[in-house]
C-alpha cells in the first residue's frame, strides 16, 4: 500500500501553496505585500492570500490588482463583498506524491526556454491544461517532446513552496495521446523534483477524471479537494 507522511508544516504549506511560494523560493517574483502578494502578470495570473480570516484581505486584493480587474482565487468558498463580480467556479483536487511514485528521467525529453515559448503557448493553446503565460517556463524546470520539429508533449514545475514543487502544464496532442509521453514526462519532472530533496504535488480539476487516474496509478493520492472561483473587482 501507497503511503505518505506529512508533518504539520507540510500541511500548512500545501494548504496555501501560492502564499507560501510567494514568501518563500518565488519571493524574487512577488508583487504585494504582508496581506496579499501576486505573481507578474507575464509570470502566473495567480493572486495568493495569507489568511481569508483577515477582514482586511478583500481591500488589499483590489488595491494589488486594480479596478475592474479579473482576479483567480481559490482557498475560500466566502462570496466576495458588495461591488465585486462573481465569475465563476470551479472544483479542483490537489494531489501529493506517496512512496509509490517511481520516478525515472525520460531520454527523450529536451529542456524547454525561452526560446521554445511560442511552441510551447501553442501546445497549451491547442490542450488547454491549464494557466501558462509567456514568462511561466521561468518558475521552474520544463521539458517536452518534439516529433519533426513540432512540440506535441510537455509538462514542467510551476508553484514551489518550500520542500515541494508543483507539477504543471502538462499537455500532449491528441493524436500522440495513447503513448505513455505525459507520464513519462511527469515521472521525468517529479524525478528531479526530488534529486534536489523536494517532493512532488500537483492539481487538477476534479472533473478531468481521466488525468486523476493516471496519476494515482503513478503513485500520486488525493490530499484535498479545492475550489478555484473567478471575480472582479469593483469598477471603482
Amino acid at each position: 500500500m501507497s503511503t505518505i507522511s506529512l508533518t504539520h508544516r507540510d500541511v500548512d504549506l500545501l494548504d496555501n501553496p501560492s502564499w507560501h511560494a510567494l514568501t518563500g523560493p518565488h519571493a524574487p517574483f512577488a508583487i504585494g505585500g504582508d496581506l496579499v502578494r501576486r505573481y507578474p502578470p507575464e509570470v502566473a495570473p495567480f493572486v495568493a492570500v495569507r489568511s481569508w480570516d483577515d477582514p482586511r484581505v478583500w481591500d488589499a486584493l483590489a488595491e494589488l490588482v486594480g479596478p475592474d480587474a479579473e482576479v483567480g482565487l481559490s482557498g475560500t468558498d466566502d462570496p466576495p463583498p458588495p461591488g465585486w463580480e462573481i465569475l465563476g467556479h470551479g472544483a479542483g483536487v490537489q494531489m501529493v506524491e506517496t512512496d509509490a511514485l517511481a520516478t525515472r528521467p525520460f531520454e527523450e525529453a529536451i529542456e524547454l526556454g525561452a526560446d521554445d515559448v511560442p511552441d510551447m503557448l501553442a501546445l497549451v493553446e491547442r490542450n488547454q491544461p491549464g494557466p501558462f503565460r509567456p514568462r511561466t517556463h521561468e518558475l521552474g524546470r520544463y521539458i517536452g517532446i518534439r516529433r519533426e520539429g513540432k512540440l506535441i508533449a510537455m509538462a514542467g514545475e510551476r508553484l514551489h513552496p518550500e520542500g515541494w514543487t508543483e507539477i504543471s502544464a502538462v499537455a500532449t496532442d491528441p493524436e500522440f495521446r495513447g503513448q505513455g509521453l505525459a507520464s513519462r514526462l511527469v515521472l521525468d519532472v517529479a524525478f528531479h523534483i526530488q534529486q534536489r530533496g523536494d517532493r512532488a504535488l500537483l492539481h487538477a480539476a476534479a472533473s478531468n477524471t481521466g488525468a486523476i487516474a493516471v496519476y494515482e496509478r503513478l503513485g500520486f493520492v488525493l490530499r484535498r479537494h479545492t475550489t478555484f472561483s473567478a471575480v472582479r473587482t469593483p469598477a471603482i
